[in-house]
């Protein structure tokens, strides 16, 4: 199945892209998504994670033909 993967503020500059194709198996979670777009980095335990513009976990399951987005923790002051 193939994957939109898009990466936000500074995870954009530490993947060194704002994003990828990713072609995975049958079956697959937010957080296989992230090991085969980061080329296995691990994930931060606060990444905000989003399928198809709404808020997930890192164990729901996604489709064929999702987007999903990863986010850095936001902080304000």
């Amino acid at each position: 199945m193939t994957v939109s993967v898009k990466f936000f503020a500074s995870l954009r500059e530490q993947m060194g892209c704002d994003g990828a194709t990713v072609e995975i198996g049958e079956v697959a979670t937010v957080a296989d998504i992230w090991l085969q777009a980061s080329g296995g980095k691990a994930m931060l335990p606060n990444i905000l994670v989003s399928i198809n513009q709404e808020y997930c976990g890192t164990n729901d399951m996604v489709s064929s033909g999702d987007e999903v987005a990863f986010f850095p923790p936001v902080t304000g002051g």
